[in-house]
C-alpha cells in the first residue's frame, strides 16, 4: 500500500507518510498537485470558511483578520526557525511539510490563542489549547525531541533536511493553494 506525496517524488509506504502531508492531502488534494494544476482561488467549503473569522465575515473584518493571520504566520515562522537552531533540529527535506505545519500553528494561534498542533484530531480544540500539552513545542518534543508533525527533525530521522530556516514567503508559497487547515 503506497501513497504518493507529490507527483515529483517517489512513492512512500503509507506508514512512513509524514503526518503534515497526510493533513494537506485530506484538506486539499490540490495542494499536492503541481502549481499549474491547482485550481484557481482559495475555495473552501462553507463549514471550514466559517471557522476563520476573516472568511466568514466580510469587508473590514477580512482585512483585520488577514492582518492577524499574517502577523501570526510571521511569529510562528520566526519561532520555528529559532527553535530549530536552539535545539539542533532541522526541517523536513521537503519544505512543504514544515510550511503546512507552520501555517496550521499560525491559524490556531489566531483562532484559539495558542499554537495547537495542527496534525492531530481533537474532540475539543479549545480545551486542548488551554491544557497546553499539544501546544507547539509539545511535551513529547520538549522532553524527547519527538515531533509528530515532522516540523523539528533530529539528524537520525530519514526525512531530515539540512535547513533550519524558512521565510514567511516560502511558507506562503508552499501553502497558497491549500486554504485553511482548520
Amino acid at each position: 500500500d503506497f501513497c504518493t506525496p507529490s507527483p515529483l517524488t517517489s512513492p512512500v509506504p503509507a506508514d512512513k507518510m509524514p503526518a503534515p502531508l497526510l493533513l494537506a492531502a485530506l484538506l486539499s488534494p490540490a495542494a499536492l498537485l503541481p502549481r499549474a494544476a491547482a485550481p484557481a482561488g482559495n475555495a473552501l467549503p462553507a463549514q471550514r470558511r466559517a471557522r476563520l473569522p476573516s472568511m466568514a465575515a466580510g469587508g473590514a473584518a477580512d482585512a483585520a483578520d488577514d492582518e492577524k493571520l499574517a502577523k501570526a504566520l510571521k511569529a510562528m515562522t520566526g519561532f520555528a526557525n529559532s527553535y530549530c537552531k536552539n535545539t539542533g533540529t532541522t526541517y523536513c527535506s521537503d519544505p512543504s511539510i514544515p510550511a503546512v505545519v507552520i501555517k496550521g500553528l499560525a491559524e490556531h494561534k489566531v483562532v484559539l490563542g495558542a499554537p495547537l498542533c495542527p496534525c492531530r484530531h481533537y474532540e475539543d480544540k479549545a480545551a486542548e489549547a488551554k491544557d497546553g500539552y499539544w501546544n507547539c513545542p509539545c511535551v513529547p518534543m520538549r522532553e524527547r525531541h519527538e515531533c509528530h508533525c515532522m516540523l523539528f527533525l533530529t539528524e537520525e530521522n530519514e526525512f531530515a533536511g539540512d535547513s533550519q530556516k524558512l521565510s514567511v514567503e516560502e511558507v506562503e508559497s508552499h501553502t497558497e493553494s491549500m486554504g485553511s487547515v482548520l
